[in-house]
Formats: structure tokens, sequence, C-alpha cells
């Protein structure tokens, strides 16, 4: 028996998100469908995260353990060939069997792209979420300083989630503009369901002048979701890096 860890990319517009679930196509229920085939084992998938229905990754991790006598470096090709043009296999390596996807990140970082010109990108609509008005995105900077550190992110998490420590560490939260592109760029020690399309909602709106940057420390502190903004598209978010 020996574990595996991939790094993969996908496309996630098409899938009901990362995790497996009855009756639907999901990227776990693909890439376990590809290993039932090369291998004939029933193995599972082990992720560093799970990612929502129309989210995309460049970074997501994942690990599983197979006894097939395939070698290494041809792991990536054999996975490839059988997954859909949607999921790309990055690279794979041999870990130790103490190595777990999830409970050994140390950091996570998601990346959100907003078009923010005033007529949408064709080429960009499956990965950006088109806001024609123009956005004051040094007042949006200005507001993410506040939720920099370690805080109770209640007010910037879905009501649905029933996860009960809500406490989560931002290291970093920048924004930026490129071109008529503008990145909301995450990194922490973990998120909650929804979290950071609630936040880049939350600045969008200080972004339009909507609210005050100075609100965000008021919104953080009433640890209640119907004080924070709307939750942005989930197309525009990407899990980009992952951090052992």
């Amino acid at each position: 028996m020996k574990r595996l860890r991939c790094v993969l990319g996908y496309d996630g517009t098409d899938f009901s998100g990362f995790q497996v679930q009855p009756d639907q196509v999901t990227v776990q229920g693909e890439i376990e469908a590809a290993l039932k085939r090369i291998t004939g084992e029933e193995i599972q998938i082990h992720g560093s995260g799970r990612t929502d229905a129309g989210v995309h990754a460049r970074g997501q991790v994942i690990h599983f353990d197979t006894n097939s006598h395939i070698p290494l470096d041809k792991w990536r090709f054999v996975l490839n060939n059988q997954l859909p043009d949607s999921i790309v296999i990055r690279s794979v390596e041999e870990v130790s069997e103490s190595f777990h996807a999830r409970f050994d990140v140390k950091v996570k970082e998601y990346r959100y792209c907003i078009d923010n010109n005033p007529v949408a990108d064709v080429f960009r609509h499956r990965y950006a979420d088109h806001i024609r008005f123009p956005l004051d995105v040094e007042a949006m900077q200005q507001a993410a300083r506040h939720l920099v550190g370690e805080h109770d992110f209640t007010s910037f998490c879905s009501a649905k989630t029933f996860v009960e420590d809500k406490v989560r560490t931002l290291y970093s939260l920048t924004v930026e503009r490129s071109g008529g592109e503008v990145w909301v760029t995450c990194r922490g020690n973990g998120f909650l369901y929804n979290m950071v399309r609630i936040i880049v909602g939350t600045l969008v709106e200080v972004g339009q002048g909507k609210r005050h940057p100075d609100e965000l420390k008021q919104i953080l502190a009433a640890r209640d979701r119907e004080m924070a903004g709307k939750t942005a598209p989930a197309k525009g978010l990407t899990m980009w890096e992952v951090v052992y």
C-alpha cells in the first residue's frame, strides 16, 4: 500500500462541488470513478477542502492509498487520460502514510476575480463576476485591512453552516486592480462555508460606495450574517494554493 498526493486544477462550472453527492456530478466522484477504472480498487480520495458548486481550483490537493503497481512517473498521464477535460492532475508524488491532505494544511489561498470592464469579457465569464460600474479599489483595500488577523467570522459565514467554532485567522487580504480586472486574494489557516464569497460581496459594496470602509469593524464585531453584504457568485472564486 502506498499513499499518493496529487495537485489538481478544475473548472467547477459544471460540477456540483468537490464532494461526492448522490445523483450529482462532482470532482471527487469523477476522480474516484477514474481510479476504479485504472486500478480496479474502491479508492476514496481525501481533499484539502471542499469547494462549492461552480467554484474552481488551480491548486487543490488530494491524497489516496492504493496497492497499484503503476510507476510513479506514469500516474499523472494515466489519471489525466481517464478524467474529463475540466479536471487536470498537475503533479503526483508519493508521501508518507502519516500525510493527510486536509489535516496537515497550514495555509490556504483563494482568489476572486471581478471583471470590472464596461462590457463583459466573453472569454472570462466562466471565471469572473462581471461588475460594469467602476469600483473604488483603494476603499476596498482599506476595508479589507479590518479583517486581517484572528477573528470570529460569524458575520461572514453562511447561516447554513453547522461549524460551532467560527474563529479563523486571515494572514492577508488584498484587493488589487490588474487592467480591467479586480482581484481579491485571501490567505488564511482555514475558511468557513461561503466565507470568501461573503467577504468579497461586502467589499464590493464598499467599492460601490454603499458602505464606508470602517463599517467592516462593526460587521465583524456583530457576529451576525445579516450585517454583511451579499454572497458573491461562485464562478469568480478559485482555490489557488494549499501550503503544507
